[in-house]
């Protein structure tokens, strides 16, 4: 009997003998105490869900995308729902993000020895208790076999596998856009998923000669639904005035700390942001205190939405000028950057109905004209939050 989760987004979630035992072990299990979106629990108090249960429903949604693919191209992937790549695909969806360091993408640049969280996810797939998991339930399944997914094989069926984790097309991004949306209790990251699924497909780029995840010319709105929730989440949700705030704060305290995550993946699993946090109510630093007691320094200023790449230098040009006559201490600065429209490093192509293939810009007027977000915000302490605002409304155009 497989074992079952109920989820909100997807239903029912079955698991088979591997996957509950992963689910069982340390690296998952820590998730549960590691929020999917950081600080963001204390602008939308709904949003309390964590990296488990994502990658739960990323793991399930893996198993879709697989049976869509398969279905459409019977002699690149075996349809078979017991096949060795749709257990691979599904375990890799699984332990995707169980490398995140607490509060998710907060600080995911302080691992010692430069390691990233990509890289402590191979390591804690390296663990003996892991290996033990595949050895009893593998059915010939390895860890080797995950890990060679979550990075960017050569083989092109294993490279078009890993792109239903990561890439233009992904689960990932699939199921935490609908995820969000629903704990923040907002409705920006709603689209029309069924349709995607009954869309998708693998499509041979001519240019490079590699498969990818492409869609048929009948999801091509389901498409810019996808990329229009991905646009507004990052503008409302994701990159949240204050939201923004508590991380740049948060960042403060752990380089007065001298804090890095471990490198080690052992030392690494004890951090999680229930003992981050426990180490924050006892601080009396500013800035532990701007997230414990909401004492966060308040906005002096931002720049309009859509900076071009002239305007973003011209505002970097001012920092340090601002720095020096006011402190670094007390001016935090946060650039939000992201190009919604741009899923991934490959094409994304959508299949004519004649054939033919064309780049999802090209065959969607509005993906062509979505422009990318870059914004700055400039916070201070509340004493100098005029000055700053003064000197910034004189030195920037409105």
């Amino acid at each position: 009997m497989p074992f079952s989760y109920r989820d909100p987004i997807h239903g029912f979630i079955h698991a088979d003998p591997l996957e509950q035992a992963l689910i069982n072990s340390r690296p998952l299990q820590r998730l549960r105490s590691i929020h999917q979106l950081a600080f963001a629990y204390l602008v939308f108090p709904g949003a309390e869900h964590s990296r488990f249960s994502h990658v739960l429903g990323a793991m399930e949604l893996a198993g879709k995308v697989y049976d869509a693919l398969a279905g459409r191209r019977g002699d690149l992937l075996e349809p078979d729902r017991r096949s060795r790549d749709r257990r691979a695909v599904r375990v890799a969806a699984l332990v995707h993000d169980i490398g995140h360091a607490p509060f998710s993408h907060s600080a995911e640049d302080l691992f010692e020895d430069g390691i990233d969280h990509e890289e402590m996810t191979r390591r804690l797939l390296g663990l003996a208790e892991i290996g033990e998991i595949f050895d009893r339930h593998g059915n010939g399944l390895t860890a080797d076999d995950v890990v060679t997914l979550l990075g960017k094989p050569e083989a092109p069926k294993q490279r078009l596998l890993s792109q239903v984790i990561s890439g233009e097309l992904d689960v990932d991004k699939m199921d935490y856009l609908l995820r969000d949306s629903l704990y923040c209790g907002v409705r920006y990251g709603s689209f029309d998923l069924a349709r995607i699924l009954e869309t998708v497909t693998p499509i041979e780029d001519p240019q490079t000669g590699g498969w990818g995840l492409g869609v048929d010319e009948g999801g091509v709105h389901a498409l810019e639904a996808l990329v229009m929730a991905r646009y507004y989440m990052f503008t409302q949700v994701y990159f949240n005035l204050t939201g923004k705030a508590l991380e740049l704060h948060f960042n403060e305290w752990l380089e007065e700390k001298g804090q890095l995550w471990s490198s080690d993946p052992e030392g690494f699993l004890a951090d999680d942001d229930v003992s981050t946090m426990a180490a924050m109510r006892v601080s009396q630093s500013v800035h532990a205190l701007a997230i414990v007691q909401r004492l966060h320094y308040p906005l002096a200023f931002e720049t309009e939405e859509h900076l071009s790449s002239a305007e973003r230098e011209r505002f970097e040009a001012l920092l340090p000028a601002l720095r020096d006559r006011f402190g670094s201490d007390n001016i935090l600065v946060s650039n939000s950057a992201k190009d919604p429209h741009r899923l991934g490093q490959s094409r994304v192509l959508v299949r004519r109905r004649d054939g033919r293939l064309q780049p999802m810009e090209e065959a969607s007027q509005f993906i062509r004209h979505l422009a990318r977000i870059e914004r700055f915000r400039v916070y201070t302490p509340e004493r100098i939050q005029g000055e700053v605002a003064t000197e910034l409304g004189r030195r920037w155009p409105s």
